[in-house]
């Protein structure tokens, strides 16, 4: 499917130049035991991209939880982790979770067109008996250069000031999330006016692999009369699957509002919902 790669396909390509391995493996609480867990075993050649630290920048008053990177930093270390203009790059995590979409979506946004995710992530990886190692080794310096994506990601003022006719606005959280029943992060609880609740687990299925682009566009029927998709969730993380789950079911005009909920309400001046949409 478009956008995803399986294990056997990336064990082809496993020793070809031209395809970069990034790990992705993360943890919303723990940060960096994504990484302790790269160092004990990963993909052979993969290298590690680390949420906190390379695919977010820093938190301001305004922007949310996890705003997108400085475009020049996190291009530098893509340069450092050998990645080239024509490189494909293929990002994984645990295991069909959310963090590789959102590696996924800023390399997108950065410009680089040949990027997938690995379905299964290193789970399947494994169960498949492909090679793992704890050795890591550095890459050749590449050249990319960014050429930004800015039409997929929306502002704050834009999704407050969006067309309800045309333009629809997806919470990924839980539904006791997106209801407000519930809030572990936040000193409010709730969701943007007018934004429909689509989990973003819910594009997986009961064995928790990626459903097919016929069941994803299924999934999606009712978003079909908008011109315009927003995703959102708490921070810009959850959304991402989101994202790419559209694209694959071949809807084209999908933003990501990076800054989610956590954004919106650093803004006074916003209201909150807490039934449904």
């Amino acid at each position: 499917m478009r956008y995803l790669m399986d294990v056997a396909t990336l064990r082809e390509k496993l020793f070809d130049e031209n395809v970069i391995i990034l790990d992705a493996r993360s943890n919303l609480a723990r940060p960096d035991d994504g990484y302790y867990a790269y160092m004990e075993e990963h993909i052979v050649g993969a290298q590690y991209i680390h949420l906190e630290k390379d695919l977010s920048g820093e938190v301001r008053t305004h922007g949310g939880n996890h705003p997108l990177p400085d475009v020049e930093t996190f291009s530098k270390k893509l340069r450092q982790l050998g990645v080239n203009n024509d490189s494909t790059v293929v990002v994984y995590d645990e295991g069909n979770e959310m963090f590789a979409p959102r590696a996924w979506f800023v390399l997108r946004y950065v410009g680089i067109e040949n990027v997938y995710v690995l379905q299964g992530g290193f789970r399947a990886w494994k169960h498949a008996t492909y090679p793992v190692t704890s050795e890591t080794k550095e890459r050749r310096e590449g050249n990319f250069t960014p050429n930004v994506q800015h039409d997929l990601i929306i502002t704050m003022e834009e999704v407050r000031d969006r067309n309800m006719d045309t333009e629809v606005l997806l919470d990924a959280r839980a539904k006791n999330r997106y209801l407000g029943k519930t809030e572990p992060l936040y000193d409010k609880a709730g969701h943007i006016p007018g934004a429909k609740n689509f989990f973003w687990a819910d594009i997986l299925d009961e064995d928790g692999n990626w459903k097919s682009k016929e069941a994803l566009q299924a999934h999606f029927a009712n978003l079909k009369e908008y011109d315009t998709i927003i995703t959102s969730c708490g921070s810009g993380i959850s959304a991402c699957p989101n994202v790419l789950a559209l694209q694959i079911a071949g809807f084209d005009d999908v933003k990501l509002y990076v800054g989610s909920f956590s954004d919106w309400i650093s803004y006074e001046e916003n209201d909150i919902e807490t039934k449904e949409s």
